[in-house]
């Protein structure tokens, strides 16, 4: 892998969006009620908010993309940052909702950079190491995970504002940081097109799933995103009910399994895939989830949830392999158009998941059957092996 001080940027990239997020996470029901001077209205305007969040983001995913291919990665990515911290500055003078939820729908719009990322290190990797790449970036994102919440729930005590003038003050840090380091890795292609047909989500979606190979790939991701957020969504709700675990108790868990997975995807998931392969690799990581998902569905004793919570930490070889394998399904001129077609998959997905997720949750309760979700998340996974594992290993799109 060359370009190391690339590789460190997008590496830190990844980790400051995260903890960025991550750090209004554990603010913002107290940041609501401030705002709205009513609880109730706190809870709306936090799925309103989550649901636009997401909304911005399958929108402008793949013009993003679209325009690192014509002008190069690496304006698109400083950019993006730029308006991030600045989005962040606008967050915590929002003296009401409504600008609120305007400052975070263009946070969404600004969150794409996953996008360029993802093509980035395709441009600078070769094939055989594009699986430990991508496995770093998931650790990277793990990493966030843990200590946005964290960092987050102690500056909060101070004030709640407070988090977000932290959060533009990483993003902006970033962008010098970037400014120094970062090269180009691919000349953009000013005869690339830009119009409406080719940066509009439904197009730029359209003629990713309409190619054979891709087309599949695109559709099991589609599916383990659709597993991986049902139990996101629903899981700490599912521990409280099952258990009567408290805050602490599931926090504790949360952290220790983030951090398991990213040692994970760090120091193993690129010797797996290099030994195994693509396609195995990701087949086998779908298989796993699939386990993962179909035990924590009948679970009835805590040292059970234990063990389904490593077998998921392997899953995550399945996530990085797929990644992985559809960089090797796409030209290196389009890269970026086809990574933002399949981030707008995954914020389309982010958008109604957790909706829906969270409702039938709520019904699986009525019925005393709190593991039903899990068990509709693992029918997911499954349909996303299958189509992994029927899909032809091809070197060409």
């Amino acid at each position: 892998m060359r370009r190391a001080p690339a590789l460190s940027f997008l590496l830190v990239t990844v980790f400051l969006d995260m903890l960025g997020l991550g750090l209004i996470v554990p603010i913002m029901p107290a940041l609501l009620t401030t705002v709205t001077e009513d609880a109730a209205a706190a809870v709306r305007w936090s799925g309103l908010l989550g649901s636009v969040y997401g909304l911005l983001q399958f929108v402008v995913s793949p013009l993003l993309g679209r325009l690192s291919d014509r002008y190069g990665r690496r304006p698109v990515l400083l950019v993006s940052l730029s308006c991030l911290g600045v989005d962040w500055l606008a967050h915590a003078a929002s003296p009401t909702p409504w600008t609120l939820l305007l400052f975070h729908a263009l946070a969404g719009a600004c969150a794409g950079t996953y996008t360029v990322v993802n093509a980035y290190l395709a441009d600078v990797t070769a094939p055989e190491a594009r699986a430990r790449a991508y496995g770093l970036v998931g650790a990277a994102f793990g990493l966030g995970f843990v200590a946005g919440p964290t960092i987050g729930g102690l500056l909060g005590g101070v004030d709640v504002r407070l988090l977000f003038l932290a959060a533009a003050a990483l993003s902006f840090a970033n962008v010098g940081y970037g400014w120094f380091v970062l090269p180009e890795s691919r000349p953009g292609d000013r005869t690339t097109p830009l119009t409406l047909r080719t940066t509009n989500p439904v197009s730029a979606i359209a003629v990713v799933l309409r190619r054979p190979v891709l087309g599949r790939l695109a559709y099991a991701r589609l599916c383990a995103d659709v597993a991986r957020m049902t139990h996101q969504s629903t899981w700490t709700f599912f521990l409280t009910h099952q258990f009567a675990w408290g805050t602490a108790q599931i926090g504790a868990v949360l952290a220790a399994g983030a951090l398991a997975g990213a040692v994970f995807q760090a120091r193993a998931v690129g010797p797996v895939v290099r030994r195994l392969g693509d396609k195995p690799a990701a087949v086998l990581g779908s298989l796993l989830a699939v386990a993962a998902l179909a035990g924590t569905a009948v679970v009835t004793v805590p040292w059970m949830l234990y063990l389904l919570q490593a077998v998921g930490v392997l899953a995550s070889v399945g996530g990085a392999a797929a990644q992985s394998w559809i960089s090797r399904a796409v030209r290196a001129d389009e890269q970026g158009t086809v990574q933002g077609a399949l981030t707008g998959i995954g914020a389309a997905a982010e958008t109604v998941v957790p909706v829906a997720a969270s409702v039938a949750f709520g019904w699986s309760l009525a019925y005393a059957s709190p593991g039903l979700v899990f068990a509709g998340a693992a029918v997911f996974a499954a349909g996303s092996t299958l189509l992994l594992a029927t899909t032809p290993d091809r070197q060409r799109p």
